[in-house]
């Protein structure tokens, strides 16, 4: 009898577990559909969070009081939400606009990167209903190539304004010329004039192609292993005419064994605007130094004159393109203000650099670096072993003062 009463207890107590988890379960049920129906995912039109998922922008969906529904990780990468906030006024204003008119809206916005510093970012943007309630927010980054295209235009504008001056001058002087066909003296005067204008013009437009064709240049594909010392010698031997009108000798001391891999006649070009801009700013009856040295995978070409130095204000600025340090002494001398920036184009293709030491009344040394090839008969893929060792040598921070001639 016992038993009997504590089997019927046992199934009693067995069912009313049994129903208590079943009214569990339903209610998880219940509570999880309500979930579900709240989410605001899934009150998003159909298929637009599929499409928002491989549309490759940046995208943020706001509701009906600007809210934020939901936002990629890039439109929280690039400063345009915060928690669930638009943050920029100029976007609530085109989320305005759409609700108010219901036409599209595109704009090209420049905003603060974030909240501290100067930082900016350029971004396309477009504003669009997305169903009767939402809207959509598509952001494209534009940054980079908007300052591309604000460089080239300021090159164009600088070159427009660098040619005018030689062009002008010779114009004028070819008016004087003619107007004193009777005065032998004032020929050859302005003759001479003329043929300094037209060689500085000419100076200038090469400048330029080559600029041109260090822009297109792709030095890992097409690059060769190049002597530095037959570079140097180039470089030195197409100097001497500038150097002798001077008379400046140029020093050269130490030859490598090791090669870089690069571009012959980039290189060459690179190290004769070195020294003839070393050339240009000497005194008279001086020495212009040349010297090499291979140290921890690194080849270092330097390039010493006897001038008068330069302010850190002009060495922060003398790689700039059409900077002069003196544009007075510059034009007098010859200068186009592209010589700089050329070697700088010319080491980086190569994965190098090129670096300035100077003090004013102690002259200036410019460094360029490159990294040396490890062996001559690498069969690996172009450039990679050199690229290896520059990585290298930038990481442990080389930076070393050049010496003088």
């Amino acid at each position: 009898m016992d038993s009997t009463l504590i089997g019927v207890i046992a199934g009693l107590v067995g069912l009313a577990l049994g129903t208590f988890g079943v009214l569990a379960f339903r209610v998880s049920e219940q509570q999880r559909q309500l979930v579900d129906v709240d989410d605001d995912e899934l009150t998003l039109p159909p298929g637009a969070a599929e499409v928002l998922a491989v549309v490759g922008r940046a995208f943020v969906v706001v509701d009906a009081v600007d809210g934020v529904v939901r936002a990629s990780p890039a439109a929280y990468a690039y400063g345009l939400v915060r928690g669930h906030t638009v943050v920029h006024k100029q976007l609530l204003d085109m989320t305005a606009g759409v609700r108010r008119d219901g036409v599209i809206l595109e704009k090209r916005l420049e905003l603060p990167r974030g909240p501290l510093g100067q930082g900016t970012i350029i971004v396309q943007v477009r504003a669009a209903m997305l169903g009767e309630e939402y809207i959509l927010l598509l952001a494209d980054d534009r940054t980079e190539i908007t300052r591309t295209e604000e460089i080239r235009n300021d090159f164009v504008a600088n070159v427009s304004h660098e040619l005018k001056t030689p062009v002008g001058a010779i114009s004028l002087l070819a008016e004087a010329l003619e107007s004193s066909a009777d005065d032998p003296e004032a020929v050859r005067r302005f003759a001479k004039r003329m043929h300094k204008e037209s060689g500085r013009l000419a100076a200038l437009v090469q400048d330029i192609i080559e600029l041109s064709r260090l822009q297109g240049a792709s030095v890992s594909q097409e690059g060769t292993a190049v002597d530095i010392n037959a570079v140097i010698s180039e470089a030195v031997d197409r100097s001497q005419l500038p150097a002798e009108s001077k008379n400046i000798r140029i020093v050269v001391g130490d030859r490598v064994e090791a090669k870089v891999f690069g571009d012959r006649d980039l290189l060459v070009t690179a190290l004769r605007n070195l020294i003839d801009n070393a050339i240009r700013y000497s005194p008279e009856n001086t020495k212009v130094g040349v010297g090499v040295r291979s140290k921890e995978g690194l080849i270092s070409v330097s390039v010493t004159d006897q001038g008068e130095g330069m302010s850190l204000e002009d060495q922060e600025r003398v790689f700039e393109r059409f900077y002069r340090v003196d544009a007075a002494r510059s034009r007098h001398t010859g200068g186009t203000g592209l010589g700089l920036s050329i070697v700088k184009h010319v080491a980086s293709n190569h994965g190098g650099e090129v670096t300035l030491w100077s003090r004013p009344g102690q002259g200036s040394t410019f460094t360029l670096r490159l990294p040396e090839m490890e062996t001559q008969d690498e069969p690996e893929p172009a450039g990679v072993k050199e690229r290896a060792v520059h990585e290298r040598v930038k990481e442990r921070g080389v930076h070393e003062q050049g010496a003088s001639a």
